[in-house]
């Protein structure tokens, strides 16, 4: 595959990952977690057509305790 056509094959993959991130960025700041190193690993995606976020801990700590605490309010 070319450049230009893998570049179009993965378009929407591409527009996938950045508007995740950006859910995710929006999410985090509203629990005062604001990650200057959360991206999306662009130049992996170039090479495997597969887009991932770079974490850390503390995002997914965050994550983990919203999803406990909506389980414990909404599932009763």
């Amino acid at each position: 595959m070319t450049g230009s056509t893998l570049s179009r094959a993965t378009a929407e993959q591409r527009r996938q990952a950045a508007a995740v991130l950006d859910d995710l960025t929006t999410v985090l700041a509203l629990g005062r977690v604001h990650l200057p190193a959360l991206e999306v690993d662009w130049d992996t995606g170039r090479l495997t057509c597969e887009y991932l976020l770079h974490l850390t801990a503390r995002p997914l700590d965050l994550l983990r305790k919203g999803l406990r605490y909506e389980r414990l309010t909404f599932d009763d």
